[in-house]
């Protein structure tokens, strides 16, 4: 990719995200109904390429069930209330009734009670009564302990995540995870992030995981870009990383699905993410809107209660529909932000792809204003693409 010059002796690599590029239409058209938006993930198949995010406010134990019930992913955060709390809804009501000078104070306090081991394996069995698959996340540092305990809980994919993970990851105040070890201990699969470099996403890769986590900073709650000045737009970072897991494919004959996490706020983001080579995609924002979220119309970020540095905040999202709504529609909004199955579906259809393999081969362009362009009145009425 080209380098340009941003001073004297310093260059800087251009990268895009969502807003900058569309897809080109395919020479053949398919039916959507004849499309497949399945994904593929360590031997099993998701009717639904898409995981709702381990956020507080996105994913609790009703959630999860209803989005497995759906056919799609959802991760519960072990870090979080549900796992702090026997009972997590009184505290969830104080976090959606404090007034924003107060949340980010009120939230610090509230993620200081230790995690109850006990309560990590009552969430998962919760979870699998109810005969969905169960996904939960930890950080690194508690990644060994938790993936023990949630493998005999019964747990289906364990996520381990932090703002940036890599394998060469240097400390003298503590241990540092062994990545490659840890993968190699726990029995079910697991997904690594959050990273966005080609090089290090085939470190990671080479750990033993079953796909990475895409994106630092793009959530809609994040503040990460804002305070630590760090991150690449997820087309850029979804590109790089898809390229990596098709390089360490054809080298080790192990596919690593990539999963772009945040940025996407309608369904052309997320058809756009495949096209860049996802083979799914994470959703905190699109999902805290659902009746079933247990914000109450309110989302924050994992990172939001740090005690001495926060990289979120919460946010109010309203609450625009059910979960069913937002992920099959019908939609009731005109903004491409439900039915966004449909949405994928429609557009594979368009582009000619059958599957979502088909979907990393479409045309990509450059469009700075494909958002503008001709949407003079949706902008100045604030409807649809203008709100």
């Amino acid at each position: 990719m080209a380098q340009f010059y941003i001073g004297v002796e310093r260059k800087a690599r251009r990268c895009y995200g969502f807003d900058e590029v569309a897809l080109v239409p395919g020479a053949v058209t398919i039916n959507p109904h004849e499309v497949d938006p399945g994904f593929d993930f360590a031997g099993k198949r998701y009717k639904v390429p898409i995981m709702a995010s381990a956020m507080d406010g996105v994913v609790d134990v009703k959630f999860a069930i209803a989005m497995g019930k759906l056919g799609g992913i959802a991760v519960l955060n072990l870090e979080g209330v549900q796992t702090r709390y026997e009972n997590p809804e009184e505290v969830l009501d104080k976090i959606a009734s404090a007034s924003p000078e107060e949340a980010t104070k009120l939230s610090q306090s509230i993620y200081k009670p230790p995690i109850k081991e006990e309560l990590i394996v009552k969430r998962i069995k919760e979870i699998k009564k109810a005969n969905v698959p169960a996904i939960v996340s930890s950080i690194p540092q508690k990644a060994e302990r938790f993936g023990r305990i949630a493998e005999e809980a019964g747990c289906d994919i364990f996520i381990v995540q932090a703002t940036v993970t890599s394998t060469k990851h240097v400390s003298r105040e503590y241990k540092s995870v062994d990545l490659k070890k840890l993968c190699k201990s726990i029995k079910i699969p697991v997904i690594l992030g959050n990273c966005v470099t080609y090089e290090v996403a085939l470190e990671l890769m080479a750990t033993g995981c079953d796909g990475l986590l895409i994106g630092i900073g793009p959530g809609t709650a994040c503040t990460t870009r804002g305070v630590l000045g760090i991150g690449v737009p997820q087309v850029t970072a979804t590109v790089d990383c898809a390229a990596a897991r098709n390089r360490y494919f054809r080298k080790n004959k192990k596919y690593v699905s990539i999963i772009t996490d945040g940025g996407m706020s309608t369904g052309g983001d997320i058809c756009k993410a495949f096209a860049c080579g996802a083979d799914a995609v994470m959703l905190g924002n699109a999902f805290a809107r659902a009746e079933e979220a247990p914000g109450r119309g309110y989302h924050w970020g994992m990172a939001t209660p740090h005690p001495n540095l926060p990289r979120g905040t919460r946010i109010k999202v309203g609450t625009s529909g059910t979960l069913s709504e937002i992920l099959l529609g019908p939609a009731r909004t005109d903004d491409g932000t439900q039915n966004l199955v449909g949405a994928l579906m429609t557009s594979m259809g368009n582009l000619g792809a059958r599957n979502i393999k088909e979907m990393h081969s479409v045309e990509i362009i450059i469009a700075p204003s494909i958002q503008t362009e001709g949407k003079v009145f949706q902008a100045a009425q604030r409807v649809g693409m203008g709100k």
